[in-house]
């Protein structure tokens, strides 16, 4: 150590030789998240169907239906929420369908970026008929999908990606249930090599995806409902506050 401690101070004494190292540049911040699309429904639907964007980025909402189906917002004059059909008798022939329809937005297609996407939610066990689908763009057998849904076995927030070039899906479940007729906030979030799932703020579950996962379709994106096939995993309860962020 003395011999160490002599060559330092030796070194001082050399013209041209710096005592220390001059101090390292701080790493740059990453970029704050961004909201890309935003719906609270606080407005409701215009008289011609359409929903407005509350982030100042994305584009509008328009209601979209099937067998006299309906989307009716409910609450106060300054707080409304998403109230979608009933479901139906497995019996009935015909079932009320609706669902919310954004468009193809580049910014909704995150590629390896992070990404998150939620919303607030209220059902009942007896509304989750299938796996309910939240919001998704992209569906399973195209080009790549992220999507939230409630599974219909015990009401748990599910996560969802499919990357491009692959068949492959890639699912988080939450450890609780929020099929309880209580409101909840569900998140998912995709970064880098995991997909998360969070309940009321908590992470509630965790899966490994591959970093080199890419999402970008070309599909619109779709609240309340994948499509309006016989047998779709409809959404029947209410909604809130529906948002997606890069970063």
């Amino acid at each position: 150590m003395r011999f160490v401690a002599s060559l330092a101070l030796a070194m001082t004494a050399l013209p041209g030789i710096a005592a220390s190292s001059p101090a390292l540049a701080a790493a740059p911040a990453a970029p704050a998240p961004v909201t890309v699309a935003r719906y609270t429904f606080d407005a409701g639907a215009s008289a011609t169907g359409r929903v407005a964007e509350n982030s100042g980025r994305g584009t509008a909402l328009t209601v979209r239906s099937a067998n006299q189906g309906r989307v009716t917002f409910t609450g106060t004059t300054a707080d409304k929420d998403a109230s979608f059909p009933a479901a139906c008798a497995a019996t009935a022939k015909t079932c009320p369908r609706a669902l919310l329809e954004g468009t193809d937005d580049p910014d909704l297609d995150p590629g390896t970026r992070t990404f998150r996407w939620g919303a607030s939610v209220r059902l009942t066990r007896a509304q989750v008929t299938g796996s309910s689908n939240v919001v998704q763009k992209g569906v399973v057998d195209t080009d790549s999908q992220w999507k939230m849904q409630i599974g219909a076995t015990r009401g748990r927030a599910q996560c969802v990606v499919v990357g491009r070039g692959s068949a492959k899906v890639y699912l988080v479940r939450s450890s609780v249930g929020v099929a309880d007729a209580k409101w909840h906030t569900v998140m998912c979030q995709r970064s880098g090599a995991t997909l998360s799932v969070y309940v009321d703020g908590q992470e509630r579950g965790r899966l490994a995806v591959p970093a080199t996962l890419s999402i970008s379709n070309n599909l619109p994106l779709r609240i309340g409902g994948p499509n309006f096939n016989a047998k779709s995993d409809m959404y029947h309860g209410l909604l809130d506050d529906v948002y997606a962020r890069l970063g």
